[in-house]
């Protein structure tokens, strides 16, 4: 008798325009979008083969920009992970992590796992000193109580799977969710 089929619900959420729609598409289509065009919302589900399991993995992508923060939670009920979405060229970006993300997740859904998500970590090749520092994100992981910190580049696909996996294995083990 064969295993039975999981879906897995993951949210990615963060400030607009720092690469969660990227992220997403590279992982589900294996595609870059070169233009960017502001998300309201969108979902995309992609069966993959995950450790021995096939799962239904169902990909929300939210809008992050302040006009829609009253329609943005209908995206959260029974998420299993949260991705939690800065760009490391955004301290501004990384800063509303806690001010905004951790507060407006913990009200909708306090007990849904998140994972930390750096984007654009092919700046990091470009140098700079105003990029975030990957300690600085270590750090706030922690603190945050976030199941991890990973560094993505969707135009490299650096970190892309490993985001993925993490929100699958914690959903296989007990549920997760991603912003």
């Amino acid at each position: 008798m064969g295993k039975k089929d999981t879906k897995v619900k993951v949210v990615a959420v963060g400030d607009g325009a720092v690469g969660k729609t990227c992220l997403l598409m590279v992982y589900v289509n294996n595609e870059f979008p070169e233009e960017y065009i502001p998300t309201v919302f969108e979902n995309y589900d992609t069966n993959v083969k995950y450790k021995s399991q096939n799962v239904t993995l169902s990909v929300w992508d939210t809008a992050g920009q302040e006009d829609y923060d009253e329609l943005r939670h209908l995206s959260y009920p029974n998420a299993n992970c949260f991705l939690l979405c800065f760009s490391i060229n955004s301290y501004t970006s990384f800063n509303n992590i806690k001010t905004k993300w951790i507060p407006e997740i913990t009200k909708f859904s306090p007990k849904t796992p998140f994972i930390l998500v750096g984007t654009k970590g092919d700046m990091r090749t470009r140098g700079g000193s105003d990029l975030v520092k990957i300690e600085e994100a270590e750090k706030m992981a922690k603190e945050i109580g976030a199941l991890a910190y990973i560094e993505t580049s969707a135009r490299t696909r650096k970190g892309v799977d490993d985001v993925f996996h993490k929100a699958m294995d914690s959903n296989l083990k007990k549920g997760c969710v991603i912003m």
